[in-house]
């Protein structure tokens, strides 16, 4: 009895390190593919590591990182024998309408929480810039639905079914979630690092939403791509203004949602309308 319960624990163990390697050798040949293409987008922009990295500089690097996925996508679907099907991509309408089913359900908690924000007194609406957003809003939508389709795919994708595969449903949330947060360490450390809980919350939550969706990725897509958007847009047409009243601890550090109560919340009342939804 007590040599079986050994041997399932070192097959137990084996096929956990087989869902690690493959993980770990994805994000290296992505890695390994960009490098180059790296180097010479950071060369054109002049920047080089140990410099701050501005909003202007950082777009060129992320989307020379972005144009690759295709060629990753499908590498890792040659390796493993999959399909975009199987990693929750069936383009059908079912897929499109989860989707706008999100980018409303995500729109909807952005305005609930800074109508609260601005009914405490602690946001003022500068509507004489809503004409910023007649040119902006479409470019920022589509923006939006690259960056979501494209991490949703990997994450709650890839990454997720590889997990799911070898440790089951709950640990391959926590895990892909996990992944997804500390990716964004890369990019801006002491900007990213208060929202680190709430990226990983943001990552259960999407994860929840392919649940919810059978398994298909249209309504994380859409939630995905509707944060991205909403917030985007407000920041680019500069819509909103904090009172010196505001709490940190609300808005977020930084004035970033994801590193204050706001937008934990958001993200909790989302997931308590995905249950709800989805029956769970």
């Amino acid at each position: 009895m007590v040599f079986s319960s050994m041997i399932f624990e070192l097959l137990e163990g084996v096929t956990t390190a087989q869902s690690w390697l493959k993980v770990v050798t994805f994000f290296c040949a992505w890695g390994l593919i960009w490098l180059p293409i790296a180097v010479g987008v950071s060369l054109a922009i002049r920047w080089h590591p140990g410099q701050p990295l501005t909003s202007e500089k950082k777009f060129p690097l992320l989307a020379s990182l972005y144009l690759i996925v295709p060629l990753i996508v499908w590498g890792t679907m040659g390796v493993e024998g999959t399909s975009l099907a199987d990693y929750g991509l069936s383009w059908n309408f079912s897929l499109l309408l989860s989707l706008v089913g999100g980018l409303g359900m995500a729109i909807f908690g952005l305005l609930l929480v800074f109508g609260l924000e601005s009914g405490i007194g602690w946001v003022e609406w500068q509507w004489e810039n809503v004409g910023k957003l007649r040119s902006q809003v479409l470019p920022i939508l589509t923006l939006g639905l690259l960056i979501g389709l494209i991490e949703e795919l990997i994450f709650r994708g890839i990454l997720y079914n590889i997990f799911q595969s070898d440790l089951g449903l709950t640990l391959a949330a926590i895990l892909s979630s996990l992944i997804f947060a500390l990716t964004h360490l890369l990019w801006d450390q002491q900007d990213t690092l208060p929202q680190f809980p709430g990226l990983w919350l943001m990552g259960m939550i999407l994860v929840l939403a392919r649940l919810v969706d059978n398994g298909q990725l249209g309504l994380a897509w859409g939630l995905h791509a509707g944060w991205v958007w909403g917030l985007t847009c407000l920041d680019t047409a500069e819509l909103i203004t904090y009172t010196p009243q505001a709490s940190p601890w609300f808005i977020g550090f930084n004035q970033n949602p994801l590193a204050g109560i706001a937008g934990i919340s958001c993200l909790l009342l989302t997931g308590v309308l995905l249950v709800t939804l989805g029956g769970l």
